[in-house]
């Protein structure tokens, strides 16, 4: 075939693609001897599980139950009641100016991002092309291949600070940040929050300050808070220097998502922001997808009216997670053989361990091969490294891999275990 420069950009080989791709191949073969510690999927919790199957039962009873859920056409910008719940909810929450208007839904926040990353970068009617500055890396390797236009994103390195002999932690390197914002190209900030894939979580303060500069600028501040506040609220407080509340004005644009709260196969994306950005961002997904999947938004609508879904993040979510990251850490720290140079991020939310490995005397990729040789999926730290060649050959992004902790803990030991004896070998 003789492609175009968008199926070029788009069917090429990327990292999301290659994580997507080990994952779906292992499910699908029903293979039990390998070790799911790759992917983003969250774990399958029993009691939240039950809550969905009572929704749907709860569906199947109503008078138009059914008809509602699969057979009629969403709008493109999502739901109206779903809207006016979540608004509601938000400003009661949070004290935020938000309307119906203020809520777009797209087909999974991949699906937004894509389409908020391109509609900020690329060309510009009689001006040079926009960018998209990432403050600190590592970030979310979902973002990296999204752009059409190649050299739309700009990245800074973080600072690390050593928070113990076997714990590490990035901060934004702010005079990096204001240096790259001096470049009138760029057209928004993106940062996540908790950060996947190392679990970083940015303060109050932090976040403050990003929010100034790019409001002196009048650029949008993107904040993805795909694991954040208010659901599925993983975010482990006690581990933060500071306070870690969601944070919204016009100005900033936050995503959302039904994901993590164990809803992955609905595809449910949610933006928050100024009504011209939902507008835009709904008539773009018109195009893209003509409307939106409704299961995601039907099922916990009635959640988010009674508030009992940020109930459930804060009383089963949260402490789900927090109990499997514990017991990754302790197992961690017991099978790494001492002469292993080893140190993770201190996890302060999502669902991940970011294992740095100094001096690794190979590639992450490759250590990534000869894992998945063993029966263990991981991700190699590379493909959260994008930006410029300042950011993708620096040696500690070949040094890093990021580990789902949030699979069963047998499995999760089982890995852990292989992956310290494949170091020690190294």
């Amino acid at each position: 075939m003789n492609w175009s420069q968008f199926a070029a950009r788009l069917s090429g080989e990327t990292g999301i693609m290659e994580l997507m791709d080990d994952m779906g191949r292992v499910l699908a073969s029903g293979d039990t001897n390998m070790v799911m510690l790759g992917g983003g999927s969250p774990a399958e919790i029993p009691a939240m599980t039950a809550i969905w199957r009572t929704r749907f039962e709860e569906i199947l009873r109503e008078e138009r139950g059914v008809q509602r859920l699969v057979t009629q056409y969403d709008t493109p910008q999502g739901q109206p009641s779903f809207h006016i719940a979540l608004a509601e909810l938000l400003a009661e929450r949070f004290g935020w100016r938000v309307t119906e208007k203020n809520i777009g839904v797209t087909n999974g926040s991949q699906t937004a991002f894509f389409l908020l990353l391109n509609m900020l970068t690329g060309e510009y009617p009689g001006g040079t092309p926009g960018k998209v500055l990432f403050p600190l890396l590592p970030e979310y390797l979902g973002y990296a291949d999204q752009a059409l236009q190649a050299g739309s994103f700009v990245a800074c390195r973080p600072v690390i600070e050593a928070t113990g002999d076997h714990s590490f932690k990035y901060h934004i390197d702010f005079a990096a940040v204001e240096a790259a914002l001096q470049d009138p190209s760029i057209r928004a900030v993106v940062v996540s929050r908790p950060t996947n894939p190392s679990g970083n979580v940015l303060t109050d303060a932090e976040v403050q300050r990003l929010d100034t500069l790019t409001q002196e600028r009048e650029i949008p501040l993107i904040v993805d808070n795909a694991y954040g506040m208010p659901f599925p609220h993983i975010i482990f407080e006690d581990l933060i220097e500071g306070s870690a509340r969601p944070r919204w004005n016009e100005n900033i644009v936050l995503g959302m998502s039904l994901s993590k709260i164990g809803l992955p196969g609905v595809r449910t994306g949610i933006v928050v922001a100024r009504e011209e950005i939902i507008t835009a961002l709904s008539r773009a997904n018109a195009v893209l997808s003509l409307a939106n999947t409704m299961t995601g938004q039907v099922l916990v609508e009635p959640l988010i009216r009674s508030g009992a879904l940020i109930n459930h993040a804060h009383e089963i979510i949260q402490p789900f997670y927090r109990q499997r990251m514990e017991f990754a850490r302790a197992t961690m720290a017991r099978e790494m053989n001492a002469t292993v140079p080893w140190a993770i991020h201190r996890p302060q939310g999502s669902l991940f361990l970011w294992l740095h490995i100094r001096d690794l005397p190979i590639t992450s990729r490759e250590l990534y091969q000869r894992l998945k040789a063993a029966q263990v999926l991981v991700v190699p730290g590379e493909y959260f490294f994008f930006g410029d060649s300042e950011i993708t050959s620096w040696s500690h992004a070949r040094e890093c891999l990021r580990l789902n902790y949030g699979q069963e803990p047998e499995a999760v030991e089982r890995g852990l275990r292989i992956i310290a004896r494949e170091l020690a070998r190294l």
